[in-house]
């Protein structure tokens, strides 16, 4: 007789947790996350619907025997909705995936074992009825949006069905994790958006007294105080355009939390493009905010979901704090990945204020989608974005919505001509060994080349007193360190030569007498410049940043078409620090490219209510080869972490200290590594996730040494 049964979701050690207790706390959960962008009825009811396969009788054989047999779950909800057709039918997709990853729509033709959803809808499963008996299915009383305000209601539609699928998912692992630690989860969001406002505020009283425009802290308190006005403005589009040294990371924070405030936001975004080093403005941030308000996001450590959660899985990062500070990739991989672990943050970025620091550095291979979702954010899902740069990208001509796009920075050409600092000079073709000898001649010098490999070879000709080498071959606590240094003997007026790979262009407070920058895009170039008399003591007739490039073809990914359009601009004699030579680089980029502005053909992926969500994840990755994670336990810190992995399990923000200690590097290094016996992976739980077991290939100078020759393995 069902009245007696006990259908059971979860065991820990000392409880069990009913279906209908689980159903109703992720419903609750999803609901609350959904209502940030006015959807809560639409949360309630997946969270209702996700887990009713588990009424089978399979289902609970298997779990209260805690056999391994596998038993499909999460396909009865999608039936359901299916049955009940209308709205209920998007539900499908986010039921159907809430473990296995958002599906393909699939075609007609799917039996009832392929992975898409008409395959889901064919699939036999075990009787599931008993639901009834204690599950009603919700309402549902909204529309996901108005199709007649939307440029691409297909794209809108997707993006509605990921954010609700992230709703859904985050509930189910918080709900779950809550359970299986008996309630103990410390979830520790940190404070409100209004107490940052006033923390910001007080740290900041004694510049906006400063009413000098002829000074260069006049000037940026000007920005700041204009920054600070505009946050009053209505939800929307913005742009940033401040010169290098103006001090943007500041003001476009100010901007953010007063926005957000008058908004009742939730939180503010900073999204960083992946080559720069994003500690840095984490810790500016902290110091200001304090550090329980400040998450760095960037790490692409991926759990497998099965079936079941494991507690060992249950660490996923989710962006609960009110400053986030993310890379480019993980932001937009994220927003178009479809496996559970990604997507449990998405919610999050709704109601937000999204900064996007640097942003000539948007992907240009996925300009378009990425620009589409920056726009769905905005248009559907309450969110403000900023694009804030010292060269500007002609983005414009393609937002959809022809929104308008409010300038924040007051007098932008006028700035540009005060913060004027540095002198281009192009010295054409060179050798390595002639950059060599004008770097042995310098006394402070900073020299920025295109290639990890490259910066560890230069570094190991020039080696000596006062040279240093930076690279993301070391993790991010020792690439502090030597920033510190870096930054001491610059600043005593001590010899200092700096070779580094291009991380240290956005957000690094350098200030060296020379600049030697390896020919890029120009945005680059600029901001490599930028590190040159950055505080503007020096005359810019004596501040140099000389422009070069080797004679030898190298293979930068992701860069080619820069370089060549750089080499372009220059052989015409184009001033390319002006704002007209940065307007004209992006033009003539953009419209090189054309139609590899999609080059994936993601959007083509959403068409006819039949998305490919699995499909376009796939195709979606920002950086072409994969990257992987190293794990370095030289510090004694680093050596607890791992213990405490290891035998406690993984959580949240044990998974957040050891992003600290970690190298992300890609495959075929990797594979030389491992053929030389070098990596052990972690986890089987995680992917991508390696220690590197041979402390030797790690050193203090040069991080990990990617020298190794493929198949030399280490004889003991």
């Amino acid at each position: 007789e069902s009245g007696t049964m006990e259908y059971i979701a979860h065991f820990n050690e000392k409880h069990s947790q009913t279906i209908k207790e689980h159903l109703y706390g992720t419903a609750k959960l999803a609901g609350s996350f959904a209502e940030r962008f006015g959807k809560a009825d639409w949360g309630y009811c997946c969270g209702m619907l996700h887990d009713i396969g588990k009424y089978s009788f399979a289902f609970q054989e298997k779990i209260k025997n805690d056999s391994s047999k596998r038993v499909d779950h999460s396909t009865a909800g999608a039936k359901v909705c299916f049955e009940k057709g209308g709205m209920y039918g998007f539900m499908s997709y986010c039921i159907a995936g809430h473990h296995s990853g958002l599906p393909d729509y699939g075609s007609s033709s799917d039996a009832g074992n392929a992975p898409t959803l008409e395959g889901r809808k064919r699939k036999q499963i075990e009787d599931y009825s008993a639901f009834r008996s204690e599950i009603e299915i919700p309402e549902i009383n909204t529309p996901p949006f108005d199709p007649s305000k939307e440029p691409d209601p297909d794209f809108s539609l997707s993006v509605f069905i990921r954010m609700l699928f992230s709703c859904l998912v985050d509930a189910d692992f918080l709900d779950t994790e809550s359970f299986m630690q008996n309630g103990q989860v410390h979830r520790d969001t940190g404070e409100d958006v209004d107490i940052l406002l006033e923390r910001l505020k007080d740290h900041v009283a004694d510049w906006l007294l400063n009413e000098d425009t002829d000074t260069v802290n006049g000037r940026r308190t000007e920005i700041l105080r204009h920054c600070f006005e505009k946050g009053y403005s209505e939800r929307g589009i913005f742009q940033l355009t401040v010169p290098t040294g103006g001090g943007k990371t500041i003001a476009s924070l100010a901007f953010a939390l007063q926005h957000a405030v008058e908004h009742h936001m939730d939180r503010v975004i900073y999204v960083i493009p992946y080559t720069s080093i994003i500690e840095q403005n984490a810790e500016v941030f902290r110091r200001i905010l304090g550090d329980q308000n400040v998450l760095e996001n960037h790490y692409n450590v991926d759990y497998e979901s099965s079936e079941e959660l494991k507690p060992m899985q249950l660490a996923a990062e989710n962006w609960d704090k009110p400053v986030v500070v993310t890379t480019n990739v993980q932001f937009f991989e994220s927003l178009f990945a479809n496996k559970s672990s990604r997507c449990r943050k998405l919610h999050n970025i709704a109601n937000s204020v999204i900064i996007f620091d640097e942003a000539q550095m948007l992907p240009a291979d996925y300009l378009k989608p990425c620009i589409a979702m920056m726009e769905e954010l905005v248009g559907n899902f309450r969110s403000s974005i900023v694009l804030c740069t010292a060269t500007q990208p002609a983005l414009t001509s393609f937002f959809q919505r022809k929104m308008p796009v409010t300038e924040l920075c007051p007098r932008v050409e006028e700035q540009f001509c005060f913060f004027e600092r540095v002198t281009f000079k192009n010295v054409g073709m060179i050798s390595e060994d002639v950059l060599i000898e004008k770097l042995e001649q310098e006394d402070q010098a900073l020299c920025i080349v295109n290639t990890k490999k490259r910066a560890q070879r230069i570094y190991q000709k020039l080696k000596g007193e006062g040279v240093f080498h930076l690279s993301t071959t070391m993790y991010p606590k020792h690439r502090r360190q030597i920033l510190e240094k870096v930054r001491k003997l610059v600043k005593a007026g001590e010899k200092c030569i700096l070779i580094s790979t291009s991380l240290v262009e956005a957000g690094v407070d350098l200030d060296f007498r020379t600049v030697y920058r390896q020919l890029a895009g120009v945005d680059s170039m600029i901001q490599a410049a930028g590190r040159c008399n950055r505080e503007g003591k020096r005359d810019s007739k004596e501040s140099i940043a000389y422009i070069f490039q080797f004679e030898e073809k190298e293979n930068v990914p992701g860069q080619q078409l820069q370089i060549d359009v750089s080499k372009m601009l220059l052989s015409e004699n184009e001033d390319i620090s002006s704002l007209h030579g940065i307007e004209k680089y992006f033009e003539a980029l953009y419209h090189f490219r054309g139609e590899s502005l999609d080059k994936k053909k993601i959007l083509e992926e959403f068409r006819g209510k039949r998305y490919n969500f699995a499909k376009a994840a796939q195709a979606f990755k920002l950086i072409e080869e994969n990257t992987l994670t190293v794990f370095v336990s030289k510090e004694e810190e680093a050596k607890e972490l791992l213990w405490q992995m290891e035998h406690q399990g993984y959580t949240k923000s044990g998974m957040r200290k050891a992003g600290q200690y970690c190298v992300q590097l890609y495959e075929n290094d990797i594979q030389k590594l491992q053929g030389a016996g070098m990596l052990r992976p972690i986890s089987e739980d995680i992917k991508n996730f390696f220690e590197l077991v041979n402390e030797s290939q790690y050193t203090e100078e040069m991080g990990l040494d990617l020298g190794v020759e493929s198949g030399v393995a280490i004889l003991m």
